[in-house]
């Protein structure tokens, strides 16, 4: 091989690689969400999940600048539709970044209720109901929930502080931990993203 082939196949080599590095530096995240989980329960067993998200301030001087109309600091109830419509609904082609498994059974979300948002000294937060019904037997019912952006382009955290709370759960035996959701991997296989590990059964 003369030198000079040598040379243009590692020039292509390294246009390749750093075309790969660029393509991957585009994918780091762009918004920051912190979060909390409440679990909800009813009177059969788990009902669902109220979720919280809080958002970075350049996302929430975005949504100021697009949505708060008349600029007064605040969402009124035609500015909430209107994020509703345009920045969240569009997240149900994505499982609205929530993913539960029941057991090893994967659930797909097809609603979620109660939207709400609230923009208060440019600090911005989404909060809504993912229904999901799993009936309290003796036995512990083992859910997982992941909240995470298979995409990369948000990165979601669970908060520092009261992460997950309980509703209306007296009648139940309920287990909570948070930690890496092994089984699951992003971002080139480099990320596994957090999650919750619910375990509930019927108070013995």
């Amino acid at each position: 091989m003369s030198k000079k082939t040598t040379l243009i196949i590692a020039s292509v080599i390294s246009i390749i690689l750093l075309s790969i590095f660029y393509g991957s530096a585009q994918s780091h995240p762009h918004v920051f969400i912190v979060q909390r989980i409440k679990i909800v329960f009813d009177d059969n067993g788990l009902a669902g999940f109220k979720i919280q998200w809080n958002f970075d301030d350049m996302f929430a001087s975005m949504i100021a600048g697009d949505y708060d109309k008349n600029q007064n600091g605040t969402l009124e109830k035609n500015e909430i539709a209107l994020i509703k419509k345009e920045a969240f609904s569009y997240l149900a082609n994505y499982n609205y970044f929530t993913f539960i498994k029941n057991g090893k059974k994967p659930f797909t979300i097809k609603f979620t209720k109660n939207f709400s948002t609230t923009l208060k000294n440019n600090k911005l937060r989404y909060e809504f109901f993912v229904p999901f019904h799993v009936t309290a037997t003796n036995n512990f019912k083992d859910i997982t929930v992941a909240v995470y952006d298979p995409s990369y382009y948000s990165a979601i955290f669970f908060s520092t502080k009261n992460p997950v709370a309980l509703d209306n759960s007296e009648s139940f035996e309920v287990k909570t931990a948070i930690k890496e959701d092994k089984s699951t991997s992003i971002y080139y296989d480099m990320i596994n993203p957090w999650a919750l590990f619910l375990n509930f059964r019927i108070k013995q």
